[in-house]
């Protein structure tokens, strides 16, 4: 007989972190424990507000699968019995970490990623003037991929303005920039020519998710973010996405999100895998399907105060493959 565990952590930051819909400065998260014997399986999810999600509901939730978790549910049948969400990707995540345990094997053996590497981390600089942001790309340089976080209050302009500072300090650094869904097309398509010479890797989510399909006319490398959760949504999206942002706490778990990078690939997409910043025990099992991505953005715990123990081991934006005393 299994028994299930439940409890709500919060892991204050560095400093607080910024984006178009809010300031926090805390991470608030759920981590699971399901037990068997003397066996247990862990993971912990990030209920976001955007999606209508917070640590009540998603706690709510879990609670009432409990009497089938605690007999036995299998992920196969949780694809069914939660929608894609916090609540489904803990489960999910903590019966894949039972599963290992149980089977004396790691989640890289299982899914046959023989020799696991490190990977490398894009970091995050948080929405602020451009100033302060070219301050922080300044102290960040270390790292050789930055994510800028966009959409501020004051518009597309003085985002390119951020940029362009943030350029001026770090004139060869990959950048990333999300917008967090801020702009309007027709913004968009009038900056789009200085978005260009900034040189990007991609622009996550310029747009509002459910826009009708336009990103195409602009040909640049944009990802979908809000605008993807599973599989299913993949083949609905802007043709003009030519990547996808894979975050299990949108998917609904580890089960999920190798659904998707096989219809992603399919789709001839290119793949990132995200984070909501949280603990490292959220990030290990993101961290096993970045082994499939080509681009990472997992570092949550890197803007922790303190972070789960065990821990991942990262070295600068390096992350080692996941331990199997964290995850696995």
């Amino acid at each position: 007989m299994r028994q299930l565990a439940i409890r709500a952590e919060s892991w204050p930051l560095h400093a607080p972190f910024r984006i178009a819909r809010g300031i926090k400065t805390q991470a608030e998260t759920i981590i699971v424990e399901i037990r068997e014997g003397d066996k247990m399986g862990r993971a912990e999810c990030v209920p976001y507000g955007r999606y209508g999600e917070s640590i009540e509901t998603t706690t709510a939730a879990i609670e009432a699968l409990a009497p089938s978790i605690e007999a036995g549910l299998s992920r196969d049948d949780l694809q069914t019995a939660l929608l894609p969400g916090a609540a489904r990707n803990a489960i999910d995540c903590a019966l894949w970490d039972l599963s290992a345990k149980q089977g004396g094997y790691t989640i890289y053996e299982k899914l046959g990623m023989i020799s696991p590497s490190d990977l490398c981390t894009a970091f995050t600089l948080s929405l602020d003037s451009p100033g302060r942001m070219a301050t922080a790309a300044r102290a960040a340089k270390a790292k050789t991929l930055l994510k800028i976080k966009l959409g501020g209050e004051d518009g597309i302009a003085s985002d390119i303005d951020r940029l362009r500072a943030i350029r001026a300090v770090l004139p060869k650094h990959r950048l990333i920039a999300d917008a967090n869904e801020a702009w309007s097309f027709e913004s968009l398509a009038h900056h789009i020519d200085d978005l260009r010479a900034l040189n990007l890797e991609l622009i996550e989510q310029p747009l509002k998710a459910g826009h009708a399909p336009c990103l195409h006319e602009l040909n640049y490398p944009f990802c979908a973010d809000e605008s993807v959760h599973e599989a299913a949504d993949i083949q609905s999206l802007d043709p003009g996405y030519q990547w996808i942002n894979i975050k299990l706490d949108k998917a609904g778990g580890l089960t999920e999100a190798l659904t998707m990078v096989t219809e992603g690939r399919a789709a001839r997409k290119k793949i990132m895998v995200g984070c909501i910043v949280a603990s490292s025990l959220a990030m290990a099992p993101a961290c096993v399907l970045g082994q499939l991505a080509d681009i990472i953005d997992l570092d949550g715990p890197l803007l922790l105060a303190e972070d789960f123990t065990p821990s991942l081991c990262i070295t600068g934006d390096r992350i080692a493959p996941v331990s199997a005393s964290l995850w696995g």
